[in-house]
């Protein structure tokens, strides 16, 4: 009873409800494209770069439609080792015509990250699967539903695969309707059948989300439309169609015959200077395989000596200067690093 009192506290107030109502009329807008056979990663990474949805709403998303309401087999698997390569994989599940799946996973930089495993994009954005990090595995037949047997037969071998076993995919998953057909955002009225491109079913445009309740209670917009939202046309974005992508890791090499508290400092002053450029972007440090959160760190006790290496990444959406970043951080690494300190107090170098 107590659990009950609270159960609608969010819609006390008008964020609380415009919120609950976008993501509601977030969730129907999908149906249409799922109910026609697109995989929901695919639209949902469509939708998180297109800023209709957050990244808070992926999960929620999933298990409402995939589990709750279209009856997918779900199985979780945790990684025993970290996983790079999944070409295997992706060559063997785009094969699967019988089943649709969708991965989960909490990338520990990208945030909840959902992947269509027949799509190679996607796995290419992910980069890995950490060691022990959790992987959740939906299969099923879209409105139409699959047999238990071949649900669980694929997500028993999607774990298989990423496990590292290279055998051929059982004939259970082979022949069916549910082959890979890629997904693009409509932003056109339908073309003719003969216009359409090849192996993309047709389908009804999806209208942007809008949810509001004004302070008087009326209906109202709030905020801009998807289409003032949208990049300008000179704007690149990631070709996968994902909200936030990562870059590879890049290698520093240090030069100098210590990474100490000077080439730290530099270090600082180029990511603070890169972040002030591009403030949607992060960079990450790495060394030895494990994120580096405090850079301080690295020259503690003469950790990092000449001839070490130090990796990075970016994280972000629209990702830039990332050569040029790489060659300010080799000279912060090196002898050089003190051209980096000659700023004032509290000056943030205009570096890009």
């Amino acid at each position: 009873m107590a659990e009950s009192l609270y159960e609608f506290e969010r819609f006390f107030n008008r964020e609380g409800f415009n919120r609950a109502l976008s993501h509601f009329q977030a969730v129907s807008s999908l149906l249409d494209d799922f109910e026609d056979a697109y995989n929901l990663a695919d639209i949902l990474n469509s939708l998180l770069a297109a800023k209709e949805i957050e990244q808070e709403q992926l999960s929620p998303i999933l298990y409402a439609l995939l589990v709750d309401k279209y009856g997918y087999r779900i199985g979780t698997w945790n990684a025993r080792d970290t996983i790079d390569d999944f070409e295997h994989l992706a060559a063997e599940a785009a094969r699967w015509n019988a089943v649709d799946v969708v991965v989960a996973y909490h990338h520990p930089e990208l945030g909840f990250t959902v992947i269509n495993p027949k799509n190679r994009d996607h796995w290419a954005v992910a980069q890995n699967i950490r060691k022990n990090e959790l992987v959740s595995i939906y299969a099923g037949g879209f409105s139409s539903g699959v047999s238990e047997k071949v649900a669980d037969k694929a997500i028993e071998t999607c774990i298989r695969y990423l496990e590292g076993k290279k055998t051929k995919s059982p004939a259970i998953l082979l022949d069916g309707e549910f082959g890979y057909v890629p997904y693009e955002e409509e932003t056109e009225p339908l073309e003719t059948p003969a216009r359409r491109t090849e192996g993309a079913r047709p389908r009804s445009k999806r209208e942007p989300v809008r949810a509001s309740v004004s302070e008087s209670g009326e209906e109202a917009e709030r905020g801009a439309s998807a289409a003032e939202k949208a990049p300008s046309a000179g704007t690149p974005e990631p070709a996968t169609g994902a909200g936030r992508r990562m870059t590879p890791m890049y290698s520093v090499p240090v030069s100098n015959e210590l990474f100490h508290n000077g080439n730290v400092e530099a270090w600082k002053k180029i990511i603070q200077s890169y972040q002030l450029k591009y403030p949607n972007c992060e960079v990450l440090v790495f060394y030895e395989g494990e994120r580096i959160h405090d850079i301080n760190t690295l020259f503690k006790w003469g950790k990092v000596k000449h001839g070490s290496t130090i990796l990075f990444a970016v994280v972000g959406e629209t990702i830039k200067d990332v050569a040029k970043l790489q060659r300010y951080f080799k000279q912060g690494a090196s002898p050089q690093f003190e051209a980096f300190l000659r700023v004032p107090v509290n000056t943030v170098l205009k570096l890009f």
